[in-house]
C-alpha cells in the first residue's frame, strides 16, 4: 500500500536544514523539565480557561517571580519595629549624656 500524502514531500531537500526551534527562545529564559503536582497544574490551567485563554506556564513563572521578590514576614516586622522605635532611640541618644553627668556627680 502506497502513502500518497508522503509522496508530495518525498523530494524536499533537507540537507541544509538545522535542528531546533524555528523561533529562537526569548533572552533570559531557559527551557527545563520540572515535575509539579497535578493540583498545581490544574489550578493554573483552570485560571487560564476561566480567562478565556493564555499560557499557564507564564502564570506559574509570574507566581514564582512574585514569591522570590516578596519580602519575608520577618523582614517586614523588623522594619516596622525599627520605624516605631526610631523616635525613642533619638530621645535616648540625647538624654544619655545627661545621665552620665549625673552619675559622675
Amino acid at each position: 500500500m502506497k502513502k500518497v500524502a508522503a509522496e508530495k514531500r518525498r523530494y524536499i531537500d533537507f540537507s541544509g536544514a538545522k535542528r531546533g526551534p524555528v523561533i529562537p527562545p526569548d533572552p533570559g529564559k531557559t527551557k527545563i523539565s520540572i515535575r509539579l503536582d497535578n493540583a498545581v497544574l490544574d489550578y493554573f490551567r483552570d485560571i487560564v480557561n476561566k480567562a478565556g485563554g493564555g499560557n499557564y506556564q507564564t502564570l506559574i513563572n509570574d507566581a514564582l517571580l512574585e514569591h522570590i521578590h516578596r519580602r519575608s514576614t520577618l523582614d517586614v516586622v523588623k522594619q516596622a519595629v525599627r520605624e516605631e522605635l526610631a523616635p525613642y532611640a533619638a530621645r535616648t541618644a540625647t538624654r544619655a549624656p545627661q545621665r552620665r553627668r549625673r552619675a559622675r556627680r
